[in-house]
């Protein structure tokens, strides 16, 4: 089973020049940011049974990810507006 791709560039690639210019001059955005990749590659990594872990765990680290993509996706939609 191919995975599905979650990283921002996926997600929104209709605001990659957005997702750049705000990593670059926003420290809050840059630091979702990292913590949403961070989150992203620990969930992958554990569907990919690199890393058990129980469904309980799994499901709260996705409530995180999407947290933050909804946050990060807020920034993206008023940097663009």
């Amino acid at each position: 089973m191919e995975l599905q791709q979650h990283d921002l560039h996926h997600e929104f690639p209709e605001f990659k020049d957005a997702i750049h210019r705000l990593k670059t001059g926003n420290h809050h955005f840059a630091k979702l940011f990292d913590e949403y990749h961070r989150v992203n590659k620990d969930i992958r990594r554990i569907e990919e049974n690199e890393e058990p872990l129980t469904d309980a765990a799994i499901e709260e680290m996705k409530k995180q990810r999407l947290l933050l993509k909804d946050e990060l996706h807020t920034m993206l939609r008023a940097y663009k507006a």
